[in-house]
Protein backbone atom coordinates (compact mmCIF):
# COMPACT_ATOMS: atom_id res chain seq x y z
CA UNK A 1 0.00 0.00 0.00
CA UNK A 2 2.45 2.37 0.49
CA UNK A 3 4.30 2.19 -2.57
CA UNK A 4 0.90 2.56 -3.97
CA UNK A 5 0.82 6.02 -2.32
CA UNK A 6 4.10 6.47 -3.53
CA UNK A 7 3.19 5.70 -6.96
CA UNK A 8 0.11 7.82 -6.99
CA UNK A 9 1.67 10.96 -5.61
CA UNK A 10 4.39 11.03 -8.20
CA UNK A 11 2.07 10.33 -11.16
CA UNK A 12 -0.26 12.95 -9.59
CA UNK A 13 2.59 15.66 -9.48
CA UNK A 14 3.42 14.72 -13.20
CA UNK A 15 0.02 15.01 -14.34
CA UNK A 16 -0.40 18.46 -12.38
CA UNK A 17 2.47 19.69 -14.40
CA UNK A 18 0.51 19.19 -17.28
CA UNK A 19 -3.04 20.05 -16.20
CA UNK A 20 -1.47 23.77 -14.55
CA UNK A 21 0.34 24.45 -17.87
CA UNK A 22 -3.09 23.90 -19.83
CA UNK A 23 -5.09 25.80 -17.36
CA UNK A 24 -2.95 29.25 -17.47
CA UNK A 25 -2.83 28.71 -21.22
CA UNK A 26 -6.73 28.68 -21.32
CA UNK A 27 -6.89 31.81 -18.53
CA UNK A 28 -4.31 33.23 -20.61
CA UNK A 29 -6.55 33.49 -24.14
CA UNK A 30 -9.60 34.63 -21.97
CA UNK A 31 -8.29 37.16 -20.48
CA UNK A 32 -6.55 38.37 -24.03
CA UNK A 33 -10.68 38.72 -25.22
CA UNK A 34 -11.75 40.48 -21.90
CA UNK A 35 -12.62 44.24 -21.94
CA UNK A 36 -9.92 45.84 -20.20
CA UNK A 37 -12.34 47.74 -18.28
CA UNK A 38 -13.61 44.47 -16.69
CA UNK A 39 -9.99 43.08 -15.68
CA UNK A 40 -9.32 44.80 -12.59
CA UNK A 41 -12.34 44.65 -10.71
CA UNK A 42 -12.86 40.93 -11.89
CA UNK A 43 -9.27 40.24 -10.47
CA UNK A 44 -9.93 41.54 -7.40
CA UNK A 45 -13.15 39.74 -6.91
CA UNK A 46 -11.51 36.62 -8.08
CA UNK A 47 -8.86 36.82 -5.60
CA UNK A 48 -11.29 37.29 -2.88
CA UNK A 49 -13.11 33.95 -3.82
CA UNK A 50 -9.82 32.31 -4.27
CA UNK A 51 -8.53 33.18 -0.85
CA UNK A 52 -11.90 31.69 0.75
CA UNK A 53 -12.09 28.72 -0.80
CA UNK A 54 -8.31 28.12 0.03
CA UNK A 55 -8.67 29.04 3.30
CA UNK A 56 -11.16 26.56 3.98
CA UNK A 57 -9.41 23.98 2.07
CA UNK A 58 -6.31 24.41 4.21
CA UNK A 59 -8.10 24.13 7.73
CA UNK A 60 -9.43 20.77 6.32
CA UNK A 61 -6.44 19.47 5.22
CA UNK A 62 -4.69 20.48 8.66
CA UNK A 63 -7.84 19.12 10.69
CA UNK A 64 -7.22 15.82 9.11
CA UNK A 65 -3.88 15.77 9.37
CA UNK A 66 -4.05 16.87 13.34
CA UNK A 67 -6.31 13.51 13.50
CA UNK A 68 -3.93 11.19 11.71
CA UNK A 69 -2.02 9.88 15.29
CA UNK A 70 -4.64 9.18 16.63
CA UNK A 71 -6.37 6.38 13.82
CA UNK A 72 -4.81 2.63 15.12
CA UNK A 73 -6.97 0.90 12.25
CA UNK A 74 -3.63 0.45 9.62
CA UNK A 75 -6.23 0.03 6.43
CA UNK A 76 -7.83 2.82 7.49
CA UNK A 77 -4.96 5.12 8.04
CA UNK A 78 -3.76 3.99 4.60
CA UNK A 79 -6.75 4.99 2.90
CA UNK A 80 -6.95 8.48 4.88
CA UNK A 81 -3.22 9.13 4.01
CA UNK A 82 -4.18 9.06 0.30
CA UNK A 83 -7.18 10.65 0.25
CA UNK A 84 -5.40 13.97 2.35
CA UNK A 85 -2.81 13.55 -0.60
CA UNK A 86 -5.53 13.75 -3.29
CA UNK A 87 -6.62 17.08 -1.05
CA UNK A 88 -3.06 18.43 -1.22
CA UNK A 89 -3.24 18.24 -4.96
CA UNK A 90 -6.25 19.83 -5.07
CA UNK A 91 -4.98 22.69 -3.30
CA UNK A 92 -2.29 22.77 -5.92
CA UNK A 93 -4.65 22.90 -8.67
CA UNK A 94 -6.74 25.32 -7.18
CA UNK A 95 -3.03 27.65 -7.24
CA UNK A 96 -2.35 27.19 -10.46
CA UNK A 97 -5.98 27.38 -11.66
CA UNK A 98 -5.85 31.06 -9.98
CA UNK A 99 -2.33 31.99 -10.43
CA UNK A 100 -2.85 34.41 -13.31
CA UNK A 101 -4.89 36.91 -11.71
CA UNK A 102 -3.17 36.63 -7.88
CA UNK A 103 -0.61 39.29 -6.70
CA UNK A 104 2.83 37.72 -6.39
CA UNK A 105 2.89 37.96 -2.78
CA UNK A 106 -0.61 36.28 -2.29
CA UNK A 107 1.42 33.65 -4.46
CA UNK A 108 4.35 32.64 -2.83
CA UNK A 109 2.21 32.76 0.22
CA UNK A 110 -0.34 30.03 -0.82
CA UNK A 111 2.85 27.92 -2.64
CA UNK A 112 4.55 27.97 0.96
CA UNK A 113 0.77 26.62 2.32
CA UNK A 114 1.22 23.83 0.03
CA UNK A 115 4.69 22.71 1.16
CA UNK A 116 3.97 22.90 4.48
CA UNK A 117 1.33 20.46 3.96
CA UNK A 118 3.27 18.61 2.41
CA UNK A 119 6.06 18.70 4.93
CA UNK A 120 3.75 18.04 8.02
CA UNK A 121 2.14 15.21 5.84
CA UNK A 122 5.03 13.51 4.63
CA UNK A 123 6.67 13.36 8.78
CA UNK A 124 3.04 11.76 9.71
CA UNK A 125 3.67 9.02 6.83
CA UNK A 126 7.60 8.29 8.45
CA UNK A 127 6.41 7.98 11.85
CA UNK A 128 3.13 6.12 11.22
CA UNK A 129 4.17 3.90 8.18
CA UNK A 130 8.36 3.76 9.06
CA UNK A 131 9.30 1.26 7.09
CA UNK A 132 8.78 2.87 3.58
CA UNK A 133 9.31 6.59 3.57
CA UNK A 134 6.39 8.71 1.47
CA UNK A 135 7.07 11.33 -0.31
CA UNK A 136 6.41 14.34 -2.70
CA UNK A 137 10.07 15.70 -3.81
CA UNK A 138 10.65 13.81 -7.35
CA UNK A 139 14.68 14.06 -8.29
CA UNK A 140 14.32 17.35 -9.47
CA UNK A 141 13.20 18.89 -6.32
CA UNK A 142 16.27 18.40 -4.39
CA UNK A 143 18.90 19.80 -7.41
CA UNK A 144 20.62 23.74 -6.41
CA UNK A 145 20.10 25.98 -9.19
CA UNK A 146 23.92 25.77 -9.82
CA UNK A 147 23.88 22.05 -11.08
CA UNK A 148 25.04 21.92 -14.40
CA UNK A 149 22.60 22.76 -16.85
CA UNK A 150 23.11 19.07 -18.74
CA UNK A 151 22.89 17.10 -15.27
CA UNK A 152 19.96 19.07 -14.22
CA UNK A 153 18.23 18.33 -17.58
CA UNK A 154 18.89 14.23 -17.34
CA UNK A 155 17.52 14.23 -13.80
CA UNK A 156 14.50 15.81 -15.11
CA UNK A 157 14.03 14.42 -17.84
CA UNK A 158 10.90 12.01 -16.37
CA UNK A 159 9.08 14.94 -15.52
CA UNK A 160 9.51 18.18 -18.12
CA UNK A 161 7.45 21.16 -18.14
CA UNK A 162 7.37 20.88 -22.33
CA UNK A 163 6.28 17.95 -23.83
CA UNK A 164 7.62 18.53 -27.24
CA UNK A 165 4.98 18.58 -30.21
CA UNK A 166 5.31 17.50 -33.59
CA UNK A 167 4.91 21.50 -34.98
CA UNK A 168 7.60 23.07 -37.14
CA UNK A 169 10.65 24.36 -36.04
CA UNK A 170 14.39 24.28 -35.47
CA UNK A 171 15.95 20.93 -34.60
CA UNK A 172 19.06 19.49 -34.02
CA UNK A 173 21.22 22.41 -35.62
CA UNK A 174 24.86 23.80 -34.29
CA UNK A 175 26.60 27.35 -35.55
CA UNK A 176 24.00 28.62 -38.05
CA UNK A 177 22.12 31.38 -38.79
CA UNK A 178 17.91 29.75 -39.04
CA UNK A 179 15.40 32.35 -40.39
CA UNK A 180 11.71 32.10 -40.41
CA UNK A 181 8.87 34.18 -41.86
CA UNK A 182 5.47 33.53 -40.68
CA UNK A 183 3.76 35.82 -42.04
CA UNK A 184 1.23 34.44 -44.91
CA UNK A 185 1.47 31.30 -42.87
CA UNK A 186 -1.30 29.13 -41.10
CA UNK A 187 1.85 27.78 -38.54
CA UNK A 188 -0.04 27.84 -35.45
CA UNK A 189 2.85 26.28 -33.00
CA UNK A 190 6.71 26.45 -34.09
CA UNK A 191 9.26 24.52 -31.88
CA UNK A 192 13.07 25.32 -31.10
CA UNK A 193 14.67 22.60 -30.06
CA UNK A 194 18.44 21.27 -29.59
CA UNK A 195 20.40 23.98 -30.84
CA UNK A 196 24.17 24.80 -29.69
CA UNK A 197 25.51 28.21 -30.80
CA UNK A 198 23.02 29.58 -33.43
CA UNK A 199 20.56 32.60 -34.16
CA UNK A 200 17.24 32.20 -34.68
CA UNK A 201 15.44 35.15 -35.97
CA UNK A 202 11.77 34.78 -36.32
CA UNK A 203 9.34 37.38 -38.55
CA UNK A 204 5.55 37.74 -37.89
CA UNK A 205 3.27 36.07 -34.75
CA UNK A 206 2.48 32.08 -33.88
CA UNK A 207 -0.15 31.26 -31.45
CA UNK A 208 2.69 29.14 -29.41
CA UNK A 209 6.30 28.74 -29.04
CA UNK A 210 8.28 25.71 -27.60
CA UNK A 211 12.38 26.16 -27.01
CA UNK A 212 13.90 23.20 -25.28
CA UNK A 213 17.66 22.49 -24.91
CA UNK A 214 19.40 25.64 -26.39
CA UNK A 215 23.58 26.53 -25.66
CA UNK A 216 25.04 29.89 -26.63
CA UNK A 217 21.87 30.75 -28.74
CA UNK A 218 20.34 34.09 -29.52
CA UNK A 219 16.74 33.73 -30.55
CA UNK A 220 14.75 36.87 -31.71
CA UNK A 221 11.28 36.56 -32.15
CA UNK A 222 8.30 38.61 -33.48
CA UNK A 223 5.06 38.35 -30.89
CA UNK A 224 3.44 35.21 -29.79
CA UNK A 225 -0.28 35.44 -29.17
CA UNK A 226 -0.55 32.59 -26.50
CA UNK A 227 2.53 31.33 -24.82
CA UNK A 228 5.90 30.31 -24.72
CA UNK A 229 7.57 27.43 -23.13
CA UNK A 230 11.07 26.99 -22.42
CA UNK A 231 12.78 24.06 -20.86
CA UNK A 232 16.87 23.82 -20.16
CA UNK A 233 18.73 26.79 -21.83
CA UNK A 234 22.28 28.36 -20.67
CA UNK A 235 24.15 31.09 -22.02
CA UNK A 236 21.47 32.83 -24.01
CA UNK A 237 20.11 35.77 -25.04
CA UNK A 238 15.91 35.92 -25.93
CA UNK A 239 14.17 38.52 -27.02
CA UNK A 240 10.48 37.26 -27.18
CA UNK A 241 7.42 39.03 -26.87
CA UNK A 242 4.39 37.12 -26.02
CA UNK A 243 1.27 36.67 -23.67
CA UNK A 244 3.06 34.65 -21.31
CA UNK A 245 6.33 32.75 -20.79
CA UNK A 246 7.13 29.78 -17.93
CA UNK A 247 10.95 29.43 -18.29
CA UNK A 248 12.37 26.21 -16.38
CA UNK A 249 16.26 24.59 -15.72
CA UNK A 250 17.61 28.28 -17.20
CA UNK A 251 20.89 29.50 -16.75
CA UNK A 252 22.91 32.51 -16.86
CA UNK A 253 20.49 33.68 -19.82
CA UNK A 254 19.41 37.01 -20.91
CA UNK A 255 15.76 37.84 -21.21
CA UNK A 256 14.25 41.14 -23.27
CA UNK A 257 10.83 40.67 -23.80
CA UNK A 258 6.81 41.51 -23.11
CA UNK A 259 4.72 39.74 -21.27
CA UNK A 260 0.67 40.09 -20.64
CA UNK A 261 1.02 38.37 -17.33
CA UNK A 262 3.69 37.77 -15.04
CA UNK A 263 6.62 35.58 -16.35
CA UNK A 264 7.09 32.65 -14.74
CA UNK A 265 10.36 30.59 -13.51
CA UNK A 266 10.89 27.48 -11.83
CA UNK A 267 14.82 26.15 -11.28
CA UNK A 268 16.52 28.87 -12.48
CA UNK A 269 19.86 30.58 -11.84
CA UNK A 270 21.58 34.09 -13.44
CA UNK A 271 18.73 35.06 -15.28
CA UNK A 272 18.48 39.23 -16.07
CA UNK A 273 15.55 40.88 -17.52
CA UNK A 274 14.53 43.86 -19.53
CA UNK A 275 12.46 44.95 -21.95
CA UNK A 276 11.59 43.98 -24.94
CA UNK A 277 13.64 45.70 -28.03
CA UNK A 278 13.72 43.76 -31.57
CA UNK A 279 12.87 45.90 -34.46
CA UNK A 280 11.68 44.63 -38.03
CA UNK A 281 9.53 46.15 -41.11
CA UNK A 282 6.26 45.57 -39.97
CA UNK A 283 6.79 45.05 -36.33
CA UNK A 284 4.38 47.76 -35.12
CA UNK A 285 1.55 46.14 -36.90
CA UNK A 286 2.17 42.41 -35.74
CA UNK A 287 2.31 43.80 -31.80
CA UNK A 288 -1.05 45.55 -32.39
CA UNK A 289 -3.24 42.61 -34.25
CA UNK A 290 -1.34 39.92 -31.43
CA UNK A 291 -2.64 42.57 -28.34
CA UNK A 292 1.24 43.24 -27.26
CA UNK A 293 1.25 46.75 -29.16
CA UNK A 294 2.00 48.26 -25.36
CA UNK A 295 4.35 48.06 -23.07
CA UNK A 296 2.96 46.51 -19.61
CA UNK A 297 5.69 46.33 -17.60
CA UNK A 298 5.70 42.87 -16.55
CA UNK A 299 9.62 42.17 -17.97
CA UNK A 300 10.54 43.46 -14.09
CA UNK A 301 7.72 41.79 -12.80
CA UNK A 302 8.56 37.95 -12.45
CA UNK A 303 7.65 35.24 -10.59
CA UNK A 304 9.79 32.35 -9.62
CA UNK A 305 7.57 29.31 -8.78
CA UNK A 306 10.52 27.63 -6.51
CA UNK A 307 11.30 31.11 -3.96
CA UNK A 308 8.83 31.54 -1.67
CA UNK A 309 10.12 34.30 0.58
CA UNK A 310 8.71 37.52 0.39
CA UNK A 311 11.64 39.02 -0.55
CA UNK A 312 13.89 39.43 -3.98
CA UNK A 313 14.62 35.84 -5.50
CA UNK A 314 18.37 35.63 -6.11
CA UNK A 315 18.11 33.41 -8.93
CA UNK A 316 16.79 37.13 -11.88
CA UNK A 317 17.77 40.23 -11.94
CA UNK A 318 16.87 43.30 -14.01
CA UNK A 319 19.72 43.55 -16.32
CA UNK A 320 21.46 46.94 -16.15
CA UNK A 321 20.72 49.82 -18.68
CA UNK A 322 24.49 50.14 -19.41
CA UNK A 323 24.91 46.09 -20.60
CA UNK A 324 21.73 46.09 -22.82
CA UNK A 325 21.93 45.25 -26.51
CA UNK A 326 19.89 48.19 -27.48
CA UNK A 327 17.47 48.02 -30.47
CA UNK A 328 17.69 44.72 -32.20
CA UNK A 329 16.79 44.87 -36.09
CA UNK A 330 16.85 41.85 -37.70
CA UNK A 331 15.10 40.64 -41.60
CA UNK A 332 14.45 37.95 -43.25
CA UNK A 333 15.24 37.48 -47.19
CA UNK A 334 13.64 34.46 -47.76
CA UNK A 335 10.83 32.15 -46.09
CA UNK A 336 12.41 29.66 -44.65
CA UNK A 337 10.82 25.84 -44.73
CA UNK A 338 11.29 25.72 -40.61
CA UNK A 339 11.04 22.22 -40.63
CA UNK A 340 14.19 21.89 -38.95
Amino acid sequence: MEEELQSKATTMEATLRKKQQAMLDRLANRHQNRPKSTITDDSTSSSTAFSSKFSDSKRSVESQLAELPTLSDSCHLKSRLAEISSEISSLEQLVAESSYFLPSYDLRAALKSISDLKQSLEKLISELLPKKKFSFKNKSASKNVHTEPRETAKAEKSNPIITIPESPGFRNKQNEVLTKNFRGSEIGEFTISDLDSCEVRLIGSVRAAFINRLRNCKVYGGPVTGSILMEDVENCVFVLASHQIRIHCAKRCDFYVRVRSRPIIEDCGGLRFAPYCLKYDGIGDDLKEAGLDEESGNWSNVDDFKWLRAAQSPNWSVLDEGERVGSIQIEVLDNGNGKG
